[in-house]
Order: structure tokens, then C-alpha cells, then sequence
């Protein structure tokens, strides 16, 4: 007995897709028992059994169990008796990455293949975001983040239509922040983020205005004449209290005399 993997050793899918774990087997002439094909995951502890998901004896299929490993199974031949055991996977989710296993037996020939499947996310519409004020002369940030995807997530920013991404700028693929460190009208625009990993991906674009700083001389003499016109109010306010306070000694001291008269 022959078995003979069509898959590569390793196969990398996305959430959702299917895929067909290629398993073919060439008895030779001297075995002559009944045919019976077994598809087991690999348990990752040596210690603990593998998991049996699907068989192949006397001409019947048999799904064993109901756990996440063992949905959406089928044999990828109508008929594996015919020397293709491959087994097909429908709608996968992270819970198929495993090492799977095809054993076939027809005594007294029996031999074995294995294949590891990583099923990954793709990566979510990321969030496109501006940290700081857009002010011309100063430092601005863009950052973009995905939510969802397996790692590792890659991010990547460029400036839409208007040239390349400013010179004074810098990037990080990991944080996914293109940060500006001299702000101006000239590297104003749209810019769009582009997120991906081993199996997709996503992106979102941004608006980066450029704001003309407030006239500081104005911010200034407005503070000088605010603080001024506050300084004139409590002194109108002390100088009204005075003479309501002298009034009243006044009044005091007048009555008193005249009682005493």
C-alpha cells in the first residue's frame, strides 16, 4: 500500500473558503483485504489520542461527531474505493487548524499522510483616524487599526493622486501611524491605509486638512486687554463698595448725634 499526499505539507486558507486535503493511495497486488480509509486530526499532546472525524468501510462514509473539526466533511471522490481518499472541507473557521491524518488499510497493506491546514482571518475594514490638531508647523498623526485578522497584520499608508507620502514623515507597519512632523498645505489630501496578512486584505482612506494656526499676536493683545478690562472692573466694583460703606458711617455717626442732642 501506497498513500500519496497531492496537498503540500502545509496549507494557509481564509475564514470562510474551502479546501480539499489531497490523499491518494495505490494498493499493491498482494492486499486484498476490505478497504477502509480514516481521517483523524493529530492531537498536538502525544500523550492524549488523535480525533477521528471521518471513515470510509465497506462502501460506507461515517462522520464521527458533532465537535467543530468534524463540520462540513465530506470525501472529495464520489467513490474513494477508486484510489482518491482526499477529503474536502467546506466554510472553514479557525477551529479546522489542525494536523490532519489519512490512513488507509486494506490488509495487509496499510501506510499513512499528513497534512497541516492554518485557517486565518482575513483582515476586518480598518478604522482610519487623525490624532492632533492639523495645524500647519506642527506634528499630526494618521492611524489605522483593524479589529479583527490573525497576526501578523501589516499596515502600509500612501497618499492618494498627489504625489508620494511626505518626505518628512515616517511610517511604523506594525502600529499602522504615519506620523507628519512638519505639517502644511502642501502635504494635505487624501491618504489611504492598507491593511493585510497572509491571506487578505482591507483599507480605508482619510481626509488630512491643513489648519491655519490662530493670529497669536491677536491672542495676545486679548489676553492684555481682557486682563486689563477685569482690573478695571474690580477696582469699579472696590471704589462703589467704598462709598457704600462710607455712606453708611456716615449715616450712623449722624443719627447718633442726634439722639444724644
Amino acid at each position: 500500500m501506497q498513500v500519496t499526499s497531492t496537498s503540500p505539507q502545509t496549507i494557509q486558507k481564509a475564514a470562510g473558503e474551502s479546501v480539499s486535503l489531497g490523499c491518494s493511495y495505490t494498493p499493491s497486488p498482494s492486499d486484498i483485504g476490505e478497504l477502509s480509509i480514516e481521517w483523524t486530526a493529530v492531537s498536538p499532546d502525544s500523550t492524549q489520542a488523535d480525533q477521528m472525524l471521518m471513515s470510509y468501510t465497506s462502501g460506507t462514509v461515517h462522520i464521527h461527531g458533532t465537535h467543530a473539526p468534524a463540520k462540513g466533511l465530506s470525501f472529495a471522490a464520489t467513490d474513494p474505493s477508486l484510489g482518491d481518499a482526499s477529503m474536502s472541507i467546506a466554510l472553514l473557521s479557525p477551529a479546522h487548524s489542525a494536523t490532519y491524518q489519512c490512513r488507509v488499510r486494506k490488509p495487509p497493506g496499510v501506510h499513512t499522510g499528513k497534512v497541516s491546514l492554518v485557517v486565518l482571518v482575513n483582515p476586518s475594514v480598518p478604522e482610519c483616524w487623525v490624532q492632533g490638531g492639523e495645524l500647519v508647523g506642527e506634528a499630526v498623526s494618521l492611524h489605522c487599526k483593524s479589529e479583527k485578522g490573525s497576526t501578523p497584520l501589516k499596515y502600509w499608508w500612501r497618499r492618494e493622486g498627489a504625489g508620494p507620502t511626505p518626505a518628512a514623515s515616517t511610517q511604523n507597519s506594525v502600529t499602522g501611524e504615519l506620523r507628519i512632523t512638519n505639517h502644511s498645505q502642501s502635504v494635505a489630501g487624501f491618504y489611504l491605509c492598507e491593511v493585510n496578512n497572509a491571506v487578505g486584505d482591507e483599507h480605508c482612506r482619510i481626509n488630512l486638512k491643513a489648519k491655519k494656526p490662530p493670529n497669536r499676536a491677536a491672542v495676545i493683545l486679548g489676553t492684555v486687554v481682557g486682563s486689563l478690562l477685569l482690573v478695571f472692573i474690580l477696582l469699579v466694583f472696590i471704589g462703589i463698595l467704598y462709598w457704600k460703606l462710607s455712606n453708611r458711617y456716615r449715616f450712623e455717626e449722624e443719627f447718633s448725634n442726634d439722639i444724644v442732642c
